[in-house]
């Protein structure tokens, strides 16, 4: 492993040890019944199916973070179909189109289910780094991006745990598991089975984040 992939999963720990507590409880809103209020230049965007706020922000070459601020959207957005979304800045509406090359660029649902707990709520004395997606025991889980595993071992409070570097500064953390089923190293195609759900708690759920480079960030913004 080299120092660079050395120092990333060391910090990944860290983190993942060193959470404190140190922001508010964000309970689930529908998104359906947000409004917002437009503020200075920009367009509103319809949402069409399977856009995300990630590759709106891209079309329109905006941070996910502006979006995100004039729209006021909570931890807990998940963007709808005919949502309706500010965009600030743009000029005019564009159409969001995927070449087949920019289709594996996109990030899917690692596995299906219901989200228990979300970014940036408390658990217990740490904050939630990522999203936990109840499954069953055993169910297996899929690889949201093609990336290549750079960490791929047991981690103290968090079981089996994997990172997939995806290239392009973009890392998926998958945990709470309780057998993977790829090694270090491996280089693993979008939607292949990398590993599956343990029970370390009750219900037993997915414990999934992506970051960009090491910061966390919201995974519902990037997830369709």
């Amino acid at each position: 492993m080299t120092s660079y992939f050395r120092n990333f999963c060391f910090g990944f720990i860290l983190s993942c040890l060193l959470w404190i507590a140190g922001c508010a409880t964000v309970p689930p809103a529908s998104p359906s019944t947000r409004a917002f209020i437009p503020q200075g230049k920009g367009v509103t965007h319809k949402v069409h199916a399977g856009e995300t706020i990630w590759r709106i922000a891209r079309t329109y070459n905006v941070s996910i973070e502006d979006i995100i601020k004039a729209n006021n959207l909570p931890n807990a957005a998940h963007i709808d179909r005919d949502q309706l979304v500010f965009i600030p800045g743009a000029e005019a509406v564009k159409t969001i189109t995927l070449e087949p090359g920019q289709k594996d660029e996109e990030f899917i649902w690692p596995i299906k289910g219901k989200v228990i707990s979300y970014f940036g709520e408390h658990k217990g004395l740490r904050i939630n780094k990522g999203i936990d997606i109840q499954a069953r025991e055993g169910d297996s889980l899929c690889a949201s991006r093609s990336g290549k595993v750079v960490f791929a071992d047991y981690l103290n409070g968090y079981a089996y745990t994997l990172i997939l570097d995806h290239a392009d500064g973009f890392y998926s953390v998958y945990a709470q598991n309780y057998k993977l089923m790829v090694k270090l190293d491996d280089v693993i195609a979008q939607g292949a089975p990398v590993a599956q759900v343990g029970k370390n708690r009750d219900p037993a759920y997915l414990h999934f984040e992506i970051r960009k480079r090491s910061k966390a960030d919201n995974p519902l913004y990037y997830l369709p």
